[in-house]
């Protein structure tokens, strides 16, 4: 049984779900020992024939009936499925490479959640200066129609611990952003500062990262972060982020 387990998991993850569907349905309609003439024709490429082989010859070593065997496959293929759509995370890492782990720029990151939202989009930063591809990115999703909201650092002449006017300049470049600022510190916060770097499409997909809105961090700083698409993730991320504004423990800057 294990050898055709393991039949049908090589199956369902090299064959798409449409294909596992039309080899169940042909798999219900045919006799075992005529099933590998009968598949020949649903997939087509070498690979896909020799994995179906090796799933009959498993089959044919089983007492295993062709409805069994069909609702496995289909089983394991929602299964699969269900998990991909579920959460997927990639390691984003800017700087030199290793053999264990390729670099992808901090820039195509924050890019693919930016140009992923369809209606929020939440940003946190401690600076932001230098982002020419983010500015475009961030208005042309005001232009079809997304809410951007970011929480940025204040600069020490607004009470904050940076020289740099980053919700300013940030006002001129994304008129349409809503730009919010951590001011009324309780105890044990006294003190704090806006360090999260976080970005949040639609509490669908996010990116947490060490690297802050500026060029270098794009594409120059040894930065590392996280890239979540689906799962609890970006929805817990999402739901706090406003959580924060909605109870004004950030405010409008």
């Amino acid at each position: 049984m294990e050898k055709l387990l393991d039949a049908v998991a090589a199956v369902v993850c090299l064959v798409s779900p449409e294909k596992v569907q039309a080899i169940a349905t042909q798999i219900r309609r045919t006799e075992a020992n005529k099933t590998v003439a009968s598949l020949s024709g649903v997939v087509g490429t070498p690979a896909a024939a020799a994995v179906l082989d090796q799933l009959v010859g498993a089959w044919l070593a089983t007492t295993v009936g062709a409805e069994e065997l069909a609702s496995m496959l289909l089983a394991a293929s929602h299964v699969l499925t269900k998990a991909a759509n579920r959460e997927s995370t990639e390691l984003v890492w800017t700087g030199p490479t290793t053999p264990f782990v390729s670099a992808r720029r901090t820039e195509q990151a924050l890019l693919q959640v930016i140009n992923a939202a369809e209606r929020n989009l939440f940003i946190t930063s401690f600076v932001a200066y230098d982002v020419s591809t983010i500015v475009k990115a961030l208005n042309a999703a005001t232009d079809r129609g997304v809410r951007i909201s970011m929480l940025l650092e204040l600069s020490q002449d607004h009470g904050g611990s940076i020289n740099f006017n980053a919700i300013g300049e940030m006002r001129t470049l994304v008129p349409a952003a809503s730009l919010y600022a951590w001011r009324d510190k309780a105890d044990p916060f006294a003190g704090g500062r806006v360090h999260a770097k976080v970005a949040v499409a639609d509490s669908r997909t996010c990116f947490i990262t060490s690297a802050n809105l500026t060029g270098h961090a794009m594409e120059k700083n040894m930065e590392a972060g996280v890239l979540v698409s689906g799962g609890r993730v970006p929805q817990l991320l999402g739901e706090h982020l406003q959580y924060l504004v909605d109870t004004k423990l950030v405010s409008p800057a």
